[in-house]
This record gives C-alpha cells, structure tokens and sequence, in this order.
C-alpha cells in the first residue's frame, strides 16, 4: 500500500471518524498557558477539526490555524460555526506555510511534528516556521520516539456505538525502520450502519529524529534552542525554538 502524507491520509471516511474515535483529546489549558507566556497572536500548526484552537479561540486569545487535510478544516470551520465563532484556519503544509502576518507564538498540539515523512521534510518545516515567527517569538515543537507496537496492539479495534450502527478503527499491522526511523501502520477503519459496512485501509506513518538532528536542522533554519530538554524519548517533549 503506497504512502500517504497527512494532506491524503486525514480525508474521507478517516476524516469521519477522528473526532468520534481519537485516543487523545488536547485540552485548551496547557496551550492558554504558553501563548500567555509567549504572547499573541498565535498559530497552531496541524490544528485538525478544531482542538484545542476553537476553545482557545473561545477564551478571547488571537489563534490562526493551518491543516494539510481540506476536510478537517472544512470541519474545523463547521464547527467553529456552530459556536457562533470566527476562526481564520486554512488548509496548509508545514513544509509550504505562508501566512498573512507573523506570529509571537507558532505551536503544535501533541506530536504533529513526526508526521512530516524524513528529515528533508522537517527541514523545510522549520525555514518556514522562521520566517512567518516574529523577530522576538517563540516556536513551541514537541519531539517524541514511538514506541514499537506490540503483537497484543494488532486486531483490537477501537470501537464506538452510532445511532446507526457501529464505527472502529483497529491497527492491521506495523513495520519499524529503525535505519529510516519511520513506524508505518496500516489501520483499518470501518463504519456501519445496518446492513452496510464501508471499510477503508489507510498506512499512517510516523518518522523520529535525533535530537542532535533537530538541532542540525533547526540552526539551519535560522533557530535556536532554548532550554533543550535532556532526551527525547516515548512521551512528546516541548523544544522551544528563537530566531
């Protein structure tokens, strides 16, 4: 099965499905915090369907927003509008970003970062957070390791009850590359209602970098580490970046 970027993979029924069926969910808390303490306005990279953008957003902070997927912003939007709320969110790659001002604060909710396929990648994230930060702001990037899915993860499916029917998601396998450093699994998503099942199987990848690597990369971009954390490692840690 060929791979998918972010902008392909969180499409169609995938689209559907996320909110209903995400493992994690990302408070608004954590994220109020750091664009206090960095300043306005902010632009969440990878903001999906809305969180925690629309509740920052509800709590009066200047929060723009981009996502690859047209669908999530498409539901991000329909959201936003069922909360009487006006949000400035459009569809993006990290690696192309162009934003209409610049921003004291760019961040991401949860390991976003590691979707970006290898290096290169990643690289052009970072020129491009550069240059739409503000001279004095901060980026907020979390850096994580996955850890290697087990047999026991493989077949069980994370299922919900709909009005209709029933949805799920299960992991069908996984291959690990640690040369690549890519973790690649196919999940299977499917969704009935009654007598009809639509089933779809996509290959969601994950790519890691060193932290020696990031730093290479980000000094590249024009950046700067401050506070580097001691490793990166299973649970997401926050790099904040400076010109």
């Amino acid at each position: 099965m060929p791979e998918l970027p972010a902008s392909a993979f969180y499409t169609g029924l995938v689209a559907d499905l996320y909110g209903p069926l995400k493992s994690t969910s990302f408070h608004a808390d954590p994220y109020h915090d750091l664009i206090r303490r960095f300043g306005e306005p902010a632009l969440e990279l990878g903001c999906g369907d809305g969180d925690p953008l629309l509740d920052l957003r509800g709590r009066g902070l200047d929060v723009d927003g981009i996502d690859s997927s047209p669908d999530m912003i498409e539901r991000l939007h329909r959201r936003a509008s069922e909360r009487g709320m006006a949000v400035n969110a459009w569809v993006d790659l990290m690696e192309t970003l162009r934003a209409p001002r610049s921003y004291q604060t760019v961040f991401l909710a949860g390991p976003t970062f590691n979707l970006l396929p290898d290096d290169h990648a990643m690289s052009q994230a970072l020129s491009r957070i550069a240059e739409v930060l503000s001279p004095d702001g901060s980026a907020v990037i979390p850096l994580f390791v996955p850890e290697s899915v087990g047999s026991e993860d493989i077949g069980a499916p994370t299922r919900e009850s709909t009005s209709m029917g029933w949805i799920q998601c299960q992991v069908v396998s996984a291959v690990r590359n640690e040369h690549a450093r890519t973790q690649t699994l196919t999940l299977r998503y499917e969704r009935n209602e009654g007598a009809r099942t639509q089933i779809l199987e996509r290959d969601w990848v994950i790519h890691w970098i060193s932290f020696e690597g990031f730093t290479a990369i980000a000094r590249q971009a024009g950046l700067q580490l401050v506070s580097p954390p001691p490793k990166v490692d299973h649970e997401p840690v926050d790099v904040v970046l400076r010109h």
